[in-house]
């Protein structure tokens, strides 16, 4: 297979990265797959609710997805940023599919106790969560970059075709042929994945240092989000979200069963309606995004979604349900699609599958925490009084985090500005040796100053996140005008990584900042290094723009 074509950005629309063949097969395959993961999610929690009948443990099949993610997202999204993602995600489909055939052949034989399901269900989650934010970051290599946010919205329609397809069928096969089916139908359904990703042959990593360690990693990846405004505007809108709106999926097969004495077919039909809404509101977002602020979208998305909670908690006709469920449908594309296109366009290549993963970590934590309180407060109270209080907690919640803003991240340049030329060397340095301090002396007039300091305080924030452990500024008190910024970083090589992680929306800023600078040279930039010189007494230096 070949990488992405390059296409004319006036090309794009929402379905042009089907037009891509690897995204295409791709995105054919994880549909396949996911279609396979909502009849296996209906038939685990069909069965335990046929078992038990306790709202409690069927919540807790749902919790067994999704804590998961909660525990190893961090640590998946760190591996996939560091090691080949094709051969990872072939170990992840592998295991999935090995679990889903262990459920299969247990559910055949009568030998699939709750406590078994449960334990089965989290290891299918495990491998759920080691494979999710790795195959989400790796859509910018299927398409273009203009691309990027129609192709995350599509995937969103294909869980959301999932949705519609999967449980409907889910619900028919466990009703005609047993949960086994269900199980075996989900083992098969991964077999295209392993097909497609054995096909793929990814570009060759255009970096030419060694790739991060796991720890190191791991800390770029959370001292990245610490310092991203926009991806914290994510996440803090994710978790106002999902943490009432799971409240309907870990209800809702005990809405149907205990409040309305039905089976699993109409159980499938209700998810399908939710499925169907999804699709419908993903092709009708386009025209909506272009008339209203994606913040506003998304405040307006929740509160129908808590109007909808409202109607799952007091409607038990199969006449007006499957209206609510298409509402809710449109709701959750609508907020979820939102919020996958910032999480992938508010962040650079080199740290997006750790964002992915916190991203996942606060979806997934809200859906878990969710279900199993909402499952607990049903089974103390009652069933419509807990999806009443998820109705209304998600309308505050919704309202207190609207201004907190994630729109226009797909304009944002993060791109690597490669502005910054290799360090003119007068010796060798190894990788190894650290610390290093840069220095970089400007020259300001007086005039200026409120405004440099204002910006080159920004310009701090970019030196933390992209590895800078210390940083400061300073002004000469005997030459006025003469100002001293300076950064430390761990290593030589952290400090070649930052070279590679300066963004295009750095470069601006640091343009900003030069057209302060009195001088019409550049400001004068030194690097010192710690540890052993190969040679005595030489100091590694150079000038450029940093």
């Amino acid at each position: 297979m070949v990488g992405p074509a390059s296409s004319p950005a006036a090309d794009v629309g929402a379905w042009a990265p089907l037009r891509e063949r690897l995204f295409r097969a791709m995105w054919l395959a994880i549909l396949g797959s996911n279609i396979g993961t909502w009849i296996n999610d209906v038939a685990a929690s069909w069965v335990m609710a046929e078992s038990t009948g306790s709202p409690l443990m069927v919540a807790l099949v749902q919790s067994a997805t999704t804590l998961p993610v909660v525990l190893l997202a961090l640590v998946a999204g760190t591996l996939a940023d560091i090691v080949d993602r094709r051969r990872y995600l072939l170990w992840t489909q592998g295991w999935m599919l090995l679990v889903a055939s262990v459920l299969a052949v247990c559910a055949h034989v009568d030998l699939l106790t709750p406590e078994l399901l449960v334990v089965l269900t989290f290891a299918m989650g495990c491998g759920a969560a080691m494979a999710m934010p790795a195959q989400s970051a790796i859509v910018s290599e299927l398409v273009p970059r203009p691309m990027l946010a129609s192709a995350v919205a599509l995937n969103s329609i294909g869980i959301n075709i999932a949705r519609s397809i999967g449980p409907a069928v889910g619900g028919l096969i466990v009703a005609q042929w047993g949960a086994s089916w269900a199980f075996g139908l989900n083992a098969i359904s991964f077999t295209a994945m392993l097909v497609i990703l054995w096909r793929w042959k990814p570009a060759a990593p255009t970096s030419r240092l060694p790739p991060e360690g796991f720890g190191a990693g791991l800390r770029a990846g959370l001292r990245y989000a610490s310092r991203a405004g926009r991806l914290q505007a994510v996440l803090i809108k994710s978790a106002g979200f999902f943490l009432f709106a799971g409240a309907a999926n870990a209800l809702l097969p005990l809405v149907v069963r205990k409040e309305m004495g039905l089976g699993a077919g109409s159980y499938g039909v209700l998810l399908g309606c939710i499925g169907i809404g999804a699709i419908a509101g993903a092709l009708w977002l386009p025209k909506l995004r272009a008339r209203l602020d994606r913040d506003l979208l998304v405040l307006l998305a929740t509160l129908v979604c808590a109007g909808t909670l409202l109607g799952l908690g007091h409607l038990r006709s199969m006449t007006l349900l499957p209206l609510v469920m298409l509402a809710n449908g449109v709701a959750w594309i609508t907020v979820l699609s939102s919020l996958q296109i910032a999480a992938q366009t508010a962040v650079p290549g080199w740290v997006r599958a750790r964002a992915l993963a916190l991203y996942i970590v606060v979806f997934s934590l809200g859906m878990a925490v969710g279900s199993l309180a909402w499952g607990a407060l049903a089974q103390h109270t009652s069933i419509a009084f807990a999806l009443t209080a998820a109705g209304f907690g998600a309308a505050v919640v919704g309202l207190a985090v609207w201004r907190v803003r994630i729109a226009g991240t797909e304009a944002l340049d993060l791109q690597p500005a490669g502005h910054w030329p290799a360090p003119e060397l007068a010796v060798p340095v190894d990788h190894d040796r650290g610390p290093v301090l840069v220095t970089v002396e400007y020259r300001i007039d007086a005039a200026d100053r409120d405004a440099f300091h204002g910006l080159v305080q920004r310009l701090g924030s970019v030196r933390r996140r992209d590895g800078a452990v210390v940083w400061g500024v300073a002004e000469d008190v005997a030459t006025p005008g003469v100002h001293l910024e300076y950064f430390v970083a761990a290593s030589w090589l952290e400090h070649l990584r930052q070279h590679e992680r300066v963004t295009g929306e750095d470069h601006v800023l640091q343009q900003q900042i030069r057209l302060l600078h009195r001088s019409e040279r550049a400001p004068v930039v030194r690097h010192f290094v710690g540890g052993s010189a190969p040679a005595p007494g030489a100091v590694p230096h150079a000038h450029h723009d940093i």
